[in-house]
């Protein structure tokens, strides 16, 4: 196996078999004074306030996070040129996602070098450890802004060809922008599984990938495809390192673990959201559907018996669900033998 093929096992393996994923980025930046009521959704914050962005980011590393996932889940050449963006002016706001990311990274590496200790007072953690930064690159659905990437359902006349020629560019210059692998999220369907796959063979991305599918009932993906065909496309691609699911209530990830390992044994990512509902029509989160940072964390110790191997948070989750689970999973790793 190449470089490409080993770069998330080899990460793994640093990390004693876990990595922590961070969480949700548009809850924490409307937090810090951002609005974001947009169709560029978290995108809209690389126009107005990338220094939110950069912030938000480092609150998650701050919290134990190893990964960060850039803030181009929304962010589309064809969704700033509607804004009136041209094409380069398009592509270098998706290059601003992975920079902002990467000075993040840098100034957390700046400040664990200043602390005289890996934990500080005020529950921050400072502890020098090699960190991700995964380019994300939402569905169709997303780009669409109608809450389709929670259905999965594009249309009949939707196809293969039109669905790699809406990505191709964007992936291309993600790519090329310095991120340690491409974050393909909240995948609904199968056709735009295999479309993800495709483009990492046809434009000879040198990166490694993730494919990460959404679950509404906690047996196939949002679409109603098979949850089993859709993880075998992750799994003949040796560019695709790692498989799983995000944006879907925590209650189902059990079931939806033990589903993808019958079928692969890539390491597995989660990172589900709070368990809130969400109103496509008001664009808005339903109060009181979701559970606890508490009742979050108490799933993770299951997750990874099970299986798992990534976990993080989704929509709805924060640097504080992030912490706890560093520290599930540090007292977790303590207590093996």
């Amino acid at each position: 196996m190449g470089p490409v093929e080993t770069a998330m096992s080899d990460f793994l393996l640093e990390r004693g078999g876990v990595a922590v994923i961070d969480g949700g980025l548009a809850t924490e930046l409307e937090r810090h004074g951002a609005d974001l009521n947009d169709p560029l959704w978290s995108a809209k914050c690389l126009l107005t306030s990338p220094h939110l962005i950069r912030t938000v980011h480092l609150d998650y590393l701050e919290a134990g996070a190893d990964i960060l996932i850039t803030a181009s889940y929304q962010a589309t050449i064809q969704g700033f040129e509607g804004k009136g963006f041209s094409q380069d002016q398009s592509e270098n706001l998706l290059r601003k996602s992975v920079e902002i990311a990467l000075e993040a990274r840098d100034i957390y590496y700046s400040r664990c070098c200043e602390s005289a200790s890996d934990y500080t007072g005020d529950g921050r953690i400072l502890k020098d450890r090699s960190i991700m930064v995964a380019a994300s690159v939402g569905s169709y659905g997303a780009y669409l802004a109608d809450g389709s990437e929670y259905s999965g359902c594009y249309g009949d006349a939707m196809d293969l060809e039109f669905l790699k020629n809406f990505h191709r560019r964007r992936v291309k210059v993600l790519a090329d922008s310095g991120p340690d692998l491409i974050a393909f999220e909240t995948v609904p369907n199968k056709l735009e599984a295999q479309a993800f796959a495709q483009l990492l063979e046809e434009e000879d991305i040198n990166i490694p990938a993730w494919l990460s599918f959404n679950s509404k009932d906690g047996v196939n993906v949002v679409s109603g495809d098979s949850l089993s065909e859709c993880v075998a496309i992750a799994e003949s691609s040796k560019k695709i390192v790692a498989v799983g699911i995000n944006c879907t209530p925590p209650r189902f990830i059990r079931d939806l673990i033990l589903s993808i390992k019958k079928v692969t044994d890539k390491p597995i990512l989660i990172y589900p959201n709070s368990g809130e509902s969400y109103d496509a029509d008001r664009k808005e989160w339903v109060q009181k559907t979701g559970v606890s940072d508490e009742d979050f964390v108490s799933y993770v110790n299951k997750w990874c018996e099970i299986g798992a191997s990534l976990v993080g948070g989704c929509c709805r989750t924060t640097p504080n669900t992030i912490r706890a689970i560093y520290r599930t999973l540090h007292n977790r790793s303590s207590a093996l033998p």
